[in-house]
């Protein structure tokens, strides 16, 4: 059974929408200053442990956070990287998005793709919350000599 824990304010939801969607720009420009003020001063951060992924870490600050997508540029070849945004979900303060990402490892050059789903949470218009789902096996198994 489905039960809605408070009602969905428009301004909140349009709010979310105009924050995510200046994180995805500030991403895909590489803005890591930008992406620093995106990101509240403490962020809930889920990625799932990969010690095989020098990306892959625990992160809670704005600035660590935003450095992850300079990270993953370091250790992957950036002319292979591809991320497509299938579906983005907004509900008030909370946004999923849905999509693929696919890249190729720098240190081996072994290739990983597969599906995501990036759940965020967007307070004072800042992101408090990022969960990223992805197919961990095959990023882990390309960054496996």
């Amino acid at each position: 059974m489905f039960v809605k824990s408070s009602p969905v304010n428009p301004t909140s939801a349009e709010s979310t929408r105009a924050v995510v969607e200046e994180f995805l720009a500030a991403r895909l420009a590489g803005d890591t200053g930008r992406l620093t003020e995106i990101f509240a001063d403490e962020v809930d951060w889920v990625l799932a442990e990969n010690p095989a992924v020098p990306w892959i870490r625990p992160r809670s600050t704005a600035a660590e956070c935003a450095s992850q997508g300079a990270e993953l540029m370091e250790y992957t070849v950036p002319e292979d990287a591809r991320a497509s945004v299938d579906a983005m979900l907004v509900d008030g303060a909370d946004a999923v998005l849905t999509g693929h990402v696919s890249g190729t490892v720098r240190a081996t050059g072994k290739s990983f793709e597969g599906p995501f789903a990036l759940r965020l949470t967007v307070e004072d218009g800042r992101i408090t919350l990022h969960h990223l789902y992805e197919n961990s096996l095959s990023i882990a198994e390309a960054c496996t000599p």
